[in-house]
């Protein structure tokens, strides 16, 4: 009799134990896209989850694209990314913003609709915006100051994007070249972490960079700006399932704690750090994390 209650109680120990070591609902499955600034973000939402609450990250880094990632926070496979107020506008939603609104009336817009939409909600921005500038070299005998001025030269200049900018609905190549007029030689399509090599080597002439890509700087590329508005504002801001935050209501306070504090001059000397220095998307966050007062030495 006495060894059966040792065993009960042994084996009740053992499914207490099993419940605490993250396999449940203790576990917060962190994602992101496939480039390096995404690497960085997940590595910070990871590292402040672990260091400000009790529950256990599980990272499921360079997971995919928006379509990819959608439907897999919808369906609970993951919890958690970084998300931009223009992707989630346009290529999600499907819907375009209201004359004259703001960037905060946007991100109202989108937070709104993630809600009702797929039981996500927006937590507050980071503080930085990453839109859409087509780049060149500048030895490329081009002088171009807006997306305008690109149109004269596009016959003779071959394009090169990421896949996915090919199939974006909204924000993408078929909208941006019907919007402009562009009328390119040929297209190219890369990995995001690939066509600023191409660019820069001369396989093509324009991409569409990433306003806080490091390579802009590091690469001595020209930039261009959008003077017709045609993309939205891309303010990067956490998004969680709205389940995971009702069950545990401190990681709210505890991601929000990066509110506000990356800059767009900071955000891109980061993905110079990993993209040209090679150091590790982990470290960088670690580094930034610490610099902040947002998580100990």
């Amino acid at each position: 009799m006495k060894k059966s209650l040792i065993l009960a109680a042994l084996s009740l120990m053992l499914v207490l134990s099993a419940c605490g070591n993250g396999d449940g609902n203790d576990t917060v499955v962190v994602s992101g896209k496939m480039w390096t600034e995404q690497y960085i973000l997940t590595e910070m939402l990871a590292q402040v989850i672990e260091e400000k609450t009790d529950l256990n990250v599980e990272r499921e880094e360079a997971l995919g694209e928006v379509s990819i990632l959608t439907p897999a926070i919808e369906k609970g496979d993951i919890d958690m990314y970084v998300e931009y107020t223009g992707t989630g506008l346009k290529a999600v939603l499907k819907e375009e913003a209201e004359e004259g609104a703001d960037a905060d009336a946007i991100f109202e817009q989108v937070k709104s609709g993630y809600e009702e939409e797929f039981g996500v909600t927006w937590l507050e921005p980071l503080g930085f915006e990453n839109t859409y500038t087509l780049a060149y070299r500048k030895d490329e005998g081009v002088d171009a100051e807006t997306y305008s001025d690109l149109e004269a030269y596009s016959e003779e200049m071959v394009f090169g994007a990421p896949h996915q900018f090919y199939e974006r609905s909204g924000d993408g190549y078929d909208d941006l070249v019907k919007a402009y007029d562009f009328n390119f030689e040929s297209t190219e399509s890369y990995d995001p972490n690939i066509m600023y090599e191409a660019v820069k080597n001369g396989d093509v002439d324009l991409i569409p960079a990433f306003t806080t890509d490091g390579r802009i700087q590091r690469y001595d590329l020209e930039t261009t700006k959008d003077d017709k508005g045609f993309f939205p504002p891309f303010y990067a801001a956490p998004i969680v399932r709205q389940e995971v935050l009702d069950e545990h209501p401190e990681l709210e306070d505890a991601i929000n704690e990066l509110a506000g504090k990356i800059t767009e001059e900071e955000m891109s000397e980061l993905n110079a750090r990993v993209d040209i220095d090679k150091e590790e998307p982990a470290d960088v966050a670690r580094d930034f994390l610490i610099s902040k007062g947002i998580i100990e030495e």
